[in-house]
């Protein structure tokens, strides 16, 4: 008699299941559950099974990633979220919120980042005497001529 594969319970998602429909490589979401972003249950084969919810939680991972959040800021945020449901709309204005001076911040330094090599470009030197691109505030300078970060 053929063994017919057993499907997970209506609720829950293989591995292959939920990286198909999140377009998020199975390794990826080991890496997610090992740092307690996302979270299965095993079964008596030891083979992973996620609430469909979880599905939800990848896409807020990625969203955030995209944006260029951190891992940390990221399940720092799931903490305050409750366990075993998805993320709602509410939820998730509440996390876009709490983002929002990091990514201002972070905004702030790029545009600095970019004028500074707007003015590098236009200046050509790349001067490693001179360039606050090439050698910011000149700290090793003050240490002598030579190489100073060779070990």
């Amino acid at each position: 008699m053929d063994r017919v594969p057993s499907r997970p319970p209506a609720g829950e998602l293989t591995m292959g299941e939920l990286s198909a429909r999140s377009g998020v490589r199975p390794s990826a979401l080991r890496f997610y559950e090992s740092e307690g972003l996302i979270h299965s249950r095993r079964t008596s084969g030891n083979q992973r099974r996620y609430r469909r919810d979880t599905l939800r939680r990848v896409a807020v991972i990625r969203t955030a990633q995209a944006v260029g959040l951190s891992l940390a800021a990221i399940r720092e945020a799931f903490a305050e979220l409750p366990q075993g449901r998805a993320p709602t709309r509410r939820d998730w204005a509440r996390l876009a919120e709490s983002w929002q001076p990091e990514l201002d911040a972070r905004i702030r330094r790029l545009r600095a980042l970019r004028q500074r090599l707007t003015e590098c470009i236009g200046c050509g030197c790349l001067s490693l005497e001179h360039c606050t691109l090439s050698n910011p505030e000149d700290v090793l300078s003050r240490q002598g001529p030579g190489a100073r970060r060779l070990t």
